[in-house]
């Protein structure tokens, strides 16, 4: 085929292949990066309690919300353990986004002069715990092996060593909100609610003595003392306030 035949050819092949260009051009998208993240607010002053056989996945999921959302709302860390009775929040007063942090100029002082110095700024106080308004008693006779430790999440409580059968006891007047064994690490667990912020939990038990929906009284027996998911025989005895635990010495009478 001569030079003049191949022509016809070749300004069809670029034809087609000019098309293709303009095609792929055409379905090209631009990305654009977010300035800023913005964290799901939720609703603002709705709660919802806690009831048994709940997680924090199932509360999450029917209320339109991710457990990561649900947990930072309520300043819960991993395992996310929650208790029937307990009140948990469903959104967040304001919304959070992530900003540049603005920038601060600083100063050189003049030569010869001598640079003042800016007081350090005083660490912040301890926060005072909340008042119950009522009164709590020991829920067990014995040694203290373990105390409360802030933000860890295996000393969420107080240990009491003592002796299989030995009284457990109401450690203030309420309802027996839970009674069971299906909060693992727990035992045989009681849970007594006093009033909308205030709860307590009893575990390591060997036997359980008062059913859900059962009023109790300051020093009543609930159970017995025992070593149920834990390696000997103990109280495990937790406060919480607003679903967070508390230290119970700073509520417990002196000794």
């Amino acid at each position: 085929m001569n030079a003049e035949a191949l022509k016809p050819v070749a300004r069809l092949l670029a034809a087609v292949a000019l098309l293709a260009l303009l095609a792929a051009c055409g379905k090209s998208t631009v990305v654009r990066s977010p300035s800023a993240t913005t964290a799901t607010q939720g609703t603002a002053g709705k709660t919802v309690v806690v009831q048994q056989g709940d997680t924090l996945y199932s509360i999450a999921r029917r209320n339109g919300a991710s457990v990561e959302d649900m947990a930072r709302w309520n300043s819960l860390k991993p395992p996310y353990t929650i208790y029937p009775g307990q009140r948990l929040q469903l959104g967040q007063g304001t919304r959070a986004t992530t900003a540049s942090t603005p920038t601060r100029t600083v100063v050189a002082p003049k030569t010869g002069t001598t640079a003042s110095t800016t007081p350090s700024t005083p660490a912040p106080a301890p926060a005072v715990p909340p008042s119950s308004g009522f009164s709590w008693r020991w829920p067990a006779q014995g040694v203290l092996l373990s105390t409360y430790v802030a933000g860890n999440n295996t000393r969420q409580g107080i240990d009491i060593g003592g002796s299989s059968g030995q009284a457990v006891t109401a450690a203030a007047d309420g309802v027996v909100v839970y009674s069971g064994a299906g909060l693992v690490g727990y035992g045989e667990l009681i849970i007594v609610k006093h009033n909308e912020q205030w709860l307590s939990a009893y575990g390591h038990n060997r036997k359980r003595l008062v059913e859900e929906g059962q009023s109790v009284k300051a020093g009543q027996q609930i159970a017995e003392m025992g070593r149920t998911g834990t390696d000997r025989d103990k109280l495990h005895f937790e406060i919480r306030y607003n679903g967070k635990p508390v230290d119970p010495l700073l509520y417990l009478p002196k000794k």
